[in-house]
């Protein structure tokens, strides 16, 4: 029985949602046939459609309506196909089945009913193109706009999806009627539903300019109502950009707390999704939504003083609420793009600093408050014919810093580790920054944030690397070391962070530890650059032995780093350089820099004291320091990304071996041999016996050897891709409900 009352099955198979969505997936395959359409309508299965676009799972839900609008196009491709408005006589019984079940759904007093018609209308305008769906729309849209004359307005939700859905589409061309009803729906839906069909009109690319200033009306009047509430004395009316307090936002504010705090944080999100888009509207009303902004955040923190009973109530209902106040500093931290008055951003940057110093703000409010710090800081003016920070925010740090340092000690581990991601990305910014390294140094945040290496919070201590990692590549880590041992502090922090990367239980840190290093081999850090042989080995050695495979995969890309500056990097060509000193005395390099000289500045300081060298120099090299031990052994390791790393990293070292010239391969030689043995066993999963060291000629032997385009090829399917065959979900549907007999052949 493939249609019926007890479904397609006949039976108790049809209660697995994985029956009934395999169900929707053949037929979407069989709909595929110009001839089926008939079948379909005749068998009913239609019907079934219609009934399973209700089913309690959201999935097999969703699939059926999928379907629907998957038979509705290719029916209509047919002899409507190039109409504008085709008659209903001349579209296909299937279609016409399909819109009239839209038409009565869109009547029905039924929410449920109203929302599937909804969201099937919404995929039709958004995925099929023909002509015909501006047919559709004309012969529907008097039944949504019927939608507006209820109250409240039925799922409002799916309206608003459907009418942007429709105004991306080509109907706006043939249907002028459509931005009225864009309006219509605006002034219908409460100020909380008209926030998301606000935003969507600002976005589209060609709309009425009085919708427009409508929509951006409906976005700002929530802002204009707090901003008149929490004033000290009457303003000019229309403070943002004509929008006045409405009545009825001002009623959905002070009705209850949940729809103040939802009203509000909408309406910030929707305006800071706004704010650097291209189309926004101009002009923009900066200095009114700075002011905004600040006094949402007064109110929540409770450092307001309205004088108007609204005020006092809207600060009643907003303080202390950590909802409110991180959707106000990410709307404040969006605000940071464009310029304001002096007199606005000074008030930014005393309520930011009063969040970042105020024992009540929450370890999510601090992180927002040192993001939205950050991207003012990073967008202050440069002071004219200066490169150094301006007097404000010299000023601003000398105030932030102690605050910062009180917070890398808060017992809330949140709130130590949001400071060191805001330090960090401060020092990669302004390293080189006089003012910021005087203000940084006579602080104490530079040996706290040593101190929290040893944080008893895994993520705490991965942070603490990431931050000491950059202080000490920018030189900001320490006092400067003594003239009788130069570099002796920046070594002591390269002893600590291997220490994390052979010690440390968790992996967070030890995956830190390989990304501060891989930079600072990248950019020539002065310890590294001593003796990077040595660095590189001692690195690989700990990063081979790790258990965690996001670990072993950056040991890779530190290898190919370290390839890349033996070797040149990729797409260069010879001659090939082993661009590593051997005599310079330690901490010559970073002596013969300037003080705040930026990462890269090393790796470009290097003497040209090494020789052009031959393509087996640099492989005895990469074999002194055991890279191939370690990049065969990852070409078989369990986890794919590992894999995939060392397959790339040997077809790049064979490739510049092609380009440079080949040394003398070792042919069928002992070793060569003793190495393919190995590898074979290490493919089998055994991976005890270590390779040794390899002469560079059985290195290129063995490399010749493998066959590495297949092996990357085989590794870039997916690991799944046999388990999610048709075939492999069928019988998984089948064995997961019992199906036997015909209803299996059915279910094929």
């Amino acid at each position: 029985m493939l249609f019926g009352e007890a479904g397609p099955l006949g039976g108790a198979a049809w209660t697995a949602p994985a029956v009934r969505s395999g169900w929707i997936q053949g037929l979407r395959t069989l709909a595929q046939h110009p001839s089926a359409l008939r079948l379909l309508a005749a068998c009913g299965a239609v019907d079934t459609i219609f009934s399973l676009q209700g089913d309690s799972s959201l999935f097999v839900a969703s699939a059926a309506g999928q379907l629907l609008v998957h038979i509705l196009d290719l029916a209509m491709r047919g002899p409507a196909e190039g109409r504008c408005s085709p008659q209903a006589c001349d579209w296909p019984a299937c279609a016409q089945k399909i819109v009239c079940h839209i038409e009565d759904s869109l009547c029905s007093i039924a929410t449920p009913q109203v929302t599937q018609a909804l969201n099937v209308l919404t995929t039709v305008f958004g995925h099929c193109h023909g002509l015909w769906t501006q047919g559709l729309w004309v012969r529907l849209s008097p039944l949504v706009a019927r939608l507006l004359e209820k109250d409240p307005v039925p799922a409002s939700h799916s309206l608003v999806d459907l009418l942007l859905s429709v105004a991306r589409s080509s109907v706006p061309s043939s249907d002028r009627g459509l931005w009225e009803t864009l309006a219509q729906t605006l002034s219908h839906l409460s100020p909380t539903q008209a926030g998301p069909l606000a935003l969507g009109i600002l976005k589209l690319q060609d709309c009425p300019q009085a919708l427009r200033t409508q929509a951006f009306g409906v976005l700002l009047q929530p802002l204009a109502c707090v901003l008149e509430a929490a004033a000290q004395a009457p303003g000019p009316p229309g403070l943002l950009g004509g929008a006045a307090g409405d009545p009825m936002t001002v009623d959905t504010l002070l009705c209850s707390k949940s729809a103040c705090v939802g009203l509000l944080c909408c309406a910030l999100a929707h305006l800071g999704l706004l704010q650097p888009l291209p189309q926004r509207p101009s002009p923009w009303p900066q200095a009114p939504l700075l002011g905004a902004a600040v006094t949402v955040l007064r109110l929540c923190s409770g450092s307001a003083a309205p004088t108007s009973d609204v005020g006092g109530r809207l600060c009643a209902i907003l303080v202390g609420c950590g909802r409110v106040q991180r959707a106000a500093l990410d709307f404040l931290g969006a605000l940071s793009q464009g310029a304001g008055p002096q007199e606005s951003v000074t008030q930014v940057f005393s309520v930011l600093l009063e969040y970042l110093m105020s024992p009540e703000s929450s370890s999510m409010v601090l992180k927002k408050a040192f993001q939205a710090t950050l991207r003012w800081l990073l967008s202050s003016p440069k002071t004219p014919g200066c490169c150094d920070l301006d007097p404000r925010t010299q000023l601003f740090l000398r105030e932030l810093l102690p605050v910062l340092q009180k917070r890398l000690c808060s017992p809330c581990w949140e709130v130590r580790d949001s400071g060191l991601e805001f330090l960090t990305q401060m020092t990669r910014h302004w390293g080189g920054q006089a003012g910021f390294r005087q203000a940084l140094l006579a602080s104490e945040v530079p040996e706290l944030t040593k101190q929290l290496l040893q944080d008893p919070e895994s993520y705490v201590r991965a942070s603490a690397v990431t931050a000491t990692g950059q202080l000490s590549s920018w030189g900001l880590l320490a006092a400067p070391a003594s003239p009788e041992r130069p570099g002796a502090q920046q070594k002591s922090l390269l002893v600590e962070l291997l220490h994390v990367l052979c010690a440390d239980s968790e992996g967070f840190p030890r995956r830190a530890v390989m990304q501060v290093f891989t930079e600072w081999l990248r950019d020539g850090h002065a310890d590294v650059a001593e003796d990077p042989e040595r660095f590189v080995a001692r690195v690989l050695q700990a990063a081979s032995r790790d258990p965690d495979w996001e670990v072993r995969a950056q040991g890779l890309e530190l290898a190919l780093v370290f390839l890349g500056q033996l070797l040149g990097p990729r797409g260069s060509h010879c001659p090939c350089a082993v661009a590593l000193p051997e005599t310079a005395p330690p901490g010559a390099l970073a002596q013969a820099l300037p003080e705040a000289a930026p990462p890269g500045t090393l790796a470009q300081a290097l003497p040209e004291a090494a020789p052009p060298g031959t393509l087996a120099q640099a492989l005895q090299v990469l074999c002194r320091v055991q890279l191939f031990e370690f990049a065969f052994r990852a070409l078989f390791d369990c986890d794919r990304p590992v894999a995939q790393k060392s397959c790339d990293l040997l077809l790049f070292l064979r490739a510049k071996a092609a380009l440079c010239g080949s040394p003398q391969e070792a042919g069928d030689s002992p070793n060569v041999a003793s190495v393919e043995a190995t590898l074979q066993r290490w493919q089998a999963g055994e991976q005890g016996q270590p390779l040794g060291y390899l002469e560079p000629g059985a290195v290129m032997a063995v490399l010749r050897s493998i066959d590495l385009e297949g092996l990357r090829d085989t590794l870039a399917e997916s690991s799944d891709h046999v388990e999610k065959s048709p075939q492999s979900l069928l019988q998984d549907m089948l064995a997961a409900v019992g199906v036997l007999g015909e209803n299996e052949a059915d279910c094929y």
